[in-house]
């Protein structure tokens, strides 16, 4: 009987701890699984964050380009407004200068009067003050004007001295603001040199991706890959523009007010050039002489010196103007009738969208914002949103 139940006992002992040890391989398992999971997913991580990394380093050339004449154009703004500080601060220092001088000048008159007061103050005493002159007659009224002359004099004096007080103040108050403005002065030039030495740097980081764009063959294609796709893109903003006037104008999409040779039309050969220069880039089809790449330019490359004159070759609305990216600072002036003409590389952009312009009139500067050749300017004409060869715009020179 013994013996049966301790077999009993051994039997149930095996029963019980078979489902124990299956629970802790399960158990075992789990965490294998979990820890392979928590590997797999720290893998993703690692290859998201590569893969992020790649991207940031493939951006476009047009998005490096913009980002340096961005920073190029602020550190630029940054230096003309400190020197327009410096200019303040050294006309403050000579208008305070002047008033100086003026103050010296006015002091040593008050001195001057001073010291004869005191010689005479002295010369008085010395004769036995001013009781002596005042009971020197038996006059009883003459006693009393003669007191009335000390006691005014008395006054004056007193008055001079405090003015006297007064210049030294007003002396020393100058003085104190000259020493400011020269100490501000040297704080700006120092500014100054160091805003010039940014301005190098990012001149220096353009020259060197302009120079691969130009010396390396997969840097061109790139590039002109990505100025195809910019000007598709400013394709699409006309067109937009132009359904957007539409609607202002309650005009039938694709249907001109007037035949195309009234108004702006009317001036074919005869517009006015938009600055001055020479032609270096021609409308129509490019073949690069060195790589071999085809692009088509839909305007005109003017080179002219930075800063020269842009101007509205005929009247018309300023319906766009900003930084488009493979254009830089853009101006798009509305004519009527579908015509539109546009302005790029600007170094500044003298009107606002929403402005009238009056043919002549000047609506910005040459420079070689989103330019990869230096200032110059890009010129289009546009009807009904297709592009138009300038030259044939354009009044011939002799």
């Amino acid at each position: 009987m013994t013996a049966r139940r301790v077999a009993l006992g051994l039997v149930a002992a095996l029963l019980l701890a078979a489902p124990a040890a299956a629970q802790r391989r399960d158990e075992q398992a789990l965490r294998q699984k979990e820890q392979s999971l928590e590997q797999t997913q720290k893998q993703l991580r690692e290859e998201r964050a590569k893969a992020a990394e790649a991207k940031r380093r493939e951006t476009s050339l047009l998005s490096e380009l913009e980002a340096i004449e961005q920073a190029l154009g602020g550190k630029r703004r940054e230096l003309g407004a400190l020197n327009a500080r410096i200019v303040k601060a050294q006309t403050e220092i000579r208008r305070l200068e002047g008033e100086i001088r003026r103050l010296e000048a006015h002091r040593a008159g008050q001195e001057e009067l001073l010291s004869r007061r005191l010689r005479a103050m002295y010369k008085l005493q010395n004769q036995g003050g001013v009781l002596p002159v005042i009971f020197a007659g038996d006059d009883p009224m003459a006693q009393a004007v003669q007191l009335r002359h000390l006691t005014t004099l008395a006054v004056v004096d007193a008055r001079l001295i405090r003015e006297y007080r007064g210049t030294g103040e007003s002396l020393g108050e100058r003085k104190g603001r000259v020493e400011e403005q020269r100490q501000e002065l040297s704080s700006l030039r120092a500014r100054v040199e160091e805003e010039r030495h940014a301005v190098d740097r990012e001149a220096t980081r353009r020259r060197v991706l302009l120079a691969k764009v130009q010396e390396e063959r997969a840097y061109h294609e790139r590039m002109a890959g990505e100025l195809t796709e910019a000007a598709r893109r400013l394709e699409a903003l006309i067109r937009d523009l132009q359904a957007r006037q539409r609607r202002v104008a309650k005009l039938p999409p694709g249907k001109a007010v007037e035949p195309p040779a009234v108004g702006f039309g009317a001036l074919r050969g005869s517009l006015p050039w938009p600055t001055e220069g020479r032609v270096v880039g021609e409308f129509g089809e490019q073949v690069h002489p060195r790589f071999g790449t085809r692009t088509f330019k839909r305007g005109i490359d003017i080179e002219a010196g930075d800063g020269s004159g842009i101007v509205a070759v005929y009247a018309g609305h300023v319906v766009y103007t900003g930084w488009f990216k493979g254009y830089g600072n853009l101006i798009i002036l509305d004519h009527g009738n579908d015509y539109y003409t546009l302005y790029a590389h600007a170094a500044e952009i003298r009107v606002q969208e929403g402005d009238d312009v009056r043919q002549g009139q000047m609506i910005g500067t040459v420079g070689d914002t989103g330019s990869l050749a230096g200032p110059r300017l890009y010129f289009e004409v546009r009807y009904q949103g297709r592009p138009q060869d300038p030259a044939e715009w354009l009044r011939r020179r002799g």
